[in-house]
Parts: C-alpha cells; sequence; structure tokens
C-alpha cells in the first residue's frame, strides 16, 4: 500500500510553534493577530493532519508530546526555509520597517544572531534599533518611537509583553579582594536601571555598607571599570567572561529578571515577523549561559 502523502500547511506549523515557544495559547494568538479559539482550531487541525497529538492537554496546563517535541525543530527550519524563500521571490508584503529598542546588555549578547538571521530572511525590511534602558523604551513605545522591544521587567505575569526568558544575577569583581574593602565599592548604572534596583535593595536588606565607586549609563564603562578593579558590579551570568571573578558570600543571592519582547501595536506586519524571530532565536525562552568563569566563595 502506498504511504500517505501529507502536505503540512505552513500557517498551521507557524501557529503551533508559536504556542510551543511562548507556552501559552492566549500569547501566540496575540503574536499572531489572531483570536486564541482560531490557534486552537489551527492545532487540532495540524494534529488531523499527522495523525497525532502535539500537546498533551492534561491537567491544568499542557505540554509538548514525544511527537510534538521531535516536530518542533522540524517546524522552525520548515518556517525558516519558508520565509527565506518568500523574501527572495520579493513579496511586497515582507516590505517595511520595524523600529526595535532592547537593553544595551541584551543587545550585545543577543541581537547579532537574531537580527542577522532576520535580515537574511527579510531582506527588505529596515531594521532600525535603540538601546536604552527599559523604562525609557517603553515610554518611546508609549510616544509611538519604537513598535518592538525587548525589556527587563520583575516577574509580573504576561500584563507586560511576552515573557522570554529568566535572567541569572551575577555580582562580579576583577578578583574577591575587592571584599575586603568597606563600604563596599558599586560600579553600577544611573537609575532607573532594574540591576542598580537589585544591588541597592539586596545589600539594604543584608545590611551591608556600600558606596557608589563609579556610575555610568554606558555597558562598556561599567566592563573597563570592573577590569580596572573599581569596585563590584551586577552582570547577567551570560556575560561573566573569563577576566572577571563571581563573588558569592558574603554577598547576598540575587534573584533573576524577566527578559520580555513587547509591542506597541500588536504582533503583526514586519513587528510580527521580527517577534517571531526573536523566540525562535532564542530558542523559546532558553537564555545563552556560559561556564567560562571563575567563582569564589568567602566565608
Amino acid at each position: 500500500m502506498a504511504q500517505r502523502l501529507v502536505n503540512l500547511d505552513i500557517d498551521l506549523l507557524r501557529a503551533f510553534v508559536m504556542v510551543a515557544e511562548t507556552g501559552s495559547f492566549t500569547r501566540a494568538a496575540a503574536l499572531l493577530g489572531r483570536t486564541q479559539p482560531a490557534v486552537s482550531l489551527q492545532i487540532r487541525r495540524l494534529e488531523d493532519q499527522l495523525r497525532s497529538p502535539v500537546f498533551d492537554r492534561g491537567g491544568r496546563g499542557f505540554s509538548l508530546t514525544t511527537e510534538g517535541a521531535g516536530l518542533l525543530p522540524q517546524a522552525r527550519r520548515l518556517l525558516r526555509l519558508n520565509d527565506e524563500i518568500v523574501a527572495t521571490l520579493g513579496e511586497g508584503d515582507l516590505a517595511g520597517e520595524v523600529r526595535f529598542g532592547a537593553p544595551e546588555d541584551i543587545a550585545t549578547i543577543h541581537l547579532p544572531g537574531i537580527l542577522g538571521s532576520f535580515a537574511r530572511s527579510h531582506p527588505r525590511i529596515k531594521l532600525s534599533v535603540t538601546c536604552d534602558y527599559t523604562t525609557n523604551l517603553l515610554d518611546q513605545m508609549s510616544r509611538g518611537l519604537l513598535d518592538l522591544a525587548l525589556i527587563k521587567r520583575e516577574p509580573v505575569g504576561p500584563e507586560l509583553g511576552v515573557r522570554v526568558w529568566s535572567e541569572p544575577l551575577v555580582w562580579v569583581a576583577l578578583d574577591a579582594s575587592i571584599l575586603e574593602q568597606t563600604p563596599l565599592p558599586l560600579i553600577i548604572a544611573p537609575a532607573p536601571d532594574i540591576y542598580r534596583k537589585r544591588a541597592l535593595s539586596a545589600l539594604e536588606a543584608y545590611g551591608l555598607a556600600f558606596r557608589a565607586s563609579f556610575t555610568s549609563p554606558s555597558l562598556s564603562g561599567q566592563m573597563a571599570a570592573l577590569r580596572a578593579g573599581l569596585g563590584v558590579g551586577v552582570l547577567p551570568a551570560a556575560m561573566a567572561s573569563r577576566d572577571l571573578t563571581v563573588l558569592g558570600s558574603p554577598l547576598p543571592a540575587l534573584s533573576d529578571t524577566e527578559i520580555a519582547l513587547v509591542s506597541a501595536r500588536g504582533m503583526c506586519g514586519p513587528a510580527g515577523l521580527l517577534a517571531q524571530e526573536v523566540l525562535r532565536t532564542l530558542e523559546g525562552g532558553r537564555s545563552p549561559m556560559t561556564s567560562a568563569y571563575k567563582t569564589h566563595h568567602q566565608y
């Protein structure tokens, strides 16, 4: 008997990938510009095509089935190939501009891969990138100056954008001898930086004396001060390079910060395409981590 030939629907695969990456039918619907019931129906149609469930809907939530987990990386490849082919053919609806914002540290770690992949898939879409503090990015978005942004936020749920990943934060310095200084010299950004807020709140809660030894809004400026041994700073763990030491006790542990993707007017059109690329590139919420750093604990 000849094997049944199935032509997979790209729209159904796109809905499947978006639900898997956001972990929510509701958030996926917002990204796709559809209603939640419409996305649920797309998933049902895909499962009918495949004759296999892709999500386990048992209990309160849902998870990928074995078949769904196997489909996800293949679906991502098909979507990327589809988008590259359409871009090569020069479809008019893939032209336009996206004004994208992100804090400097996020831009330094993640944007090169995201923007490079997006530019190859959509060469007719112009990208304008702004690096600034989250508060300023949200202000620019409210004034219509940005279409899409990656922001740092407290874990507040889905009200402010789509959660992308949690960013572990660590104390860093040139070496552990800095802990002998009292008050502790801090290398921080000016308000309203969220890492500054985390550092000051943690030290105040633990009753540790500190002083601002170096303040700069620039990530490169803060990194230079850290490498010069001017004080202790807070960085995402992914940025703790080999020439810096990650500090433990007696410094208090820092809670993670969340990274979310927010949009000014819904994630459709060129901005929606970039939003999908962001989620695909970051693999559904896993921030790359580095293990190439020294760790010091003083008891």
